[in-house]
């Protein structure tokens, strides 16, 4: 049997163990059978007609993979370095918020299979349980932490620094969500799963939080609900307020959500140290131009003085490919865990991950690449 074949008969061996669907579309056609309307619509729908989320998919299908022939691809590295550290892989799990509401576990189950996958998880503001909690699952995996900045800026520091403390590697600021925005089947469900006190966890445990509160959460949950309420988002946050985050922690910044080029010439000038090209999944702006369209603009600006990553619309290891050929250094996946979540909890996030890992492994040999920094413009036609 040929190397080749070998390759392909071990993908096999493992699919045939899958527990969860292995195409994405049937993932979640699955996630939706097993799950209540609220909390899979909560996950799948976004903002508006739901164009941007559409077309963030659509985009990949514009960049055409031209393969190279007889060229040995016998040993293939996966691995980047970003930080300072070594990565098995140029992929992160996307902060999502709330994964309670698709399996009890949450982001404890999804922060055991990163870790035992070997992929970051970038825990989210507007997780269930603590960022605590989190990291204590995850042993000497990687994780980052992402912030959504409160209008009390004592609680976004409080955070930052209990994010230091717990071992986090990275800060990521989630820029394009000062509000939640118009999400018509959240609206037409009635369903805010933080009025429920899910996805409040790191408020709930913060100090600078508690301490606006008359009683703790305990004692009274629907104050702390309330105060919530009042102090998530921030629109009055400019740029200048980077260096307030700045003076609280020496862990590398990240910015996510930058999809114009004059924003990435200032995400420069405020020495962040990372972005992240993200539409938020289609979630906040529907029309806004897709992140993979806007990506190759945005490296071009940065020339690799900061690494530049991406997320919004990675479903196959060919996304994963384009991104990286178009000057992503990492890319970030979002829906396709959690709908492995709702559906196995913790080994069906690792079961999503191994495919998607041997799906761009594959790709990656099928394109004539042993390494992903191999991967350039070069590899690609748009049509």
């Amino acid at each position: 049997m040929g190397f080749g074949n070998q390759v392909q008969f071990k993908v096999y061996q493992e699919i045939e163990n899958n527990i969860v669907p292995v195409s994405y579309e049937e993932l979640e056609a699955k996630a939706k059978e097993q799950l209540e309307a609220k909390p899979y619509y909560y996950v799948a729908a976004s903002a508006g007609a739901e164009v941007t989320a559409r077309n963030n998919n659509k985009s990949f299908e514009k960049w055409h993979i031209v393969p190279r022939m007889l060229c040995d691809t016998v040993s293939r590295d996966l691995s980047i370095e970003l930080f300072g550290k070594k990565l098995q892989y140029p992929l992160l799990l996307a902060p999502i918020g709330v994964q309670s509401i698709v399996h009890p576990e949450g982001e404890l189950a999804t922060a055991r299979a990163a870790a035992d996958m070997g992929v970051p998880l970038v825990a989210s503001t507007a997780s269930t349980y603590s960022l605590e909690k989190i990291s204590a699952e995850m042993g000497e995996g990687d994780r980052w932490f992402q912030l959504y900045w409160s209008s009390d800026r004592e609680i976004a520091a409080s955070m930052v620094k209990r994010a230091e403390a717990a071992g986090y590697s990275a800060i990521v600021i989630t820029l394009d969500t000062p509000m939640m925005a118009w999400r018509e089947k959240d609206i037409e469900h009635a369903y805010l799963p933080f009025l429920e006190a899910k996805g409040i966890g790191n408020y709930l445990e913060d100090p600078v939080f508690c301490s606006r509160l008359e009683k703790s959460p305990k004692e009274d949950i629907k104050s702390a609900i309330m105060l919530w309420a009042q102090v998530f988002g921030n629109p009055s946050l400019t740029w200048k307020d980077i260096e307030y985050i700045k003076g609280h922690t020496t862990l590398p910044i990240l910015l996510k959500g930058i999809l114009h080029p004059e924003d990435a010439k200032l995400a420069l000038e405020h020495g962040v140290d990372g972005i992240i090209v993200s539409n938020h999944g289609g979630r906040q702006v529907d029309g806004a131009i897709t992140a993979i369209d806007a990506l190759p603009e945005i490296v071009d600006i940065v020339r690799d003085e900061i690494p530049v990553l991406m997320d919004s619309g990675i479903r196959r290891g060919s996304d994963v490919i384009k991104a990286i050929a178009l000057g992503a250094k990492a890319v970030l996946v979002g829906r396709p865990y959690m709908y492995g979540l709702a559906l196995a909890g913790e080994e069906g996030v690792k079961q999503v991950l191994r495919n998607l890992i041997a799906d761009f492994d594959l790709t990656l040999a099928l394109s004539g690449k042993r390494t992903v920094s191999e991967l350039n413009r070069d590899l690609l036609k748009k049509l």
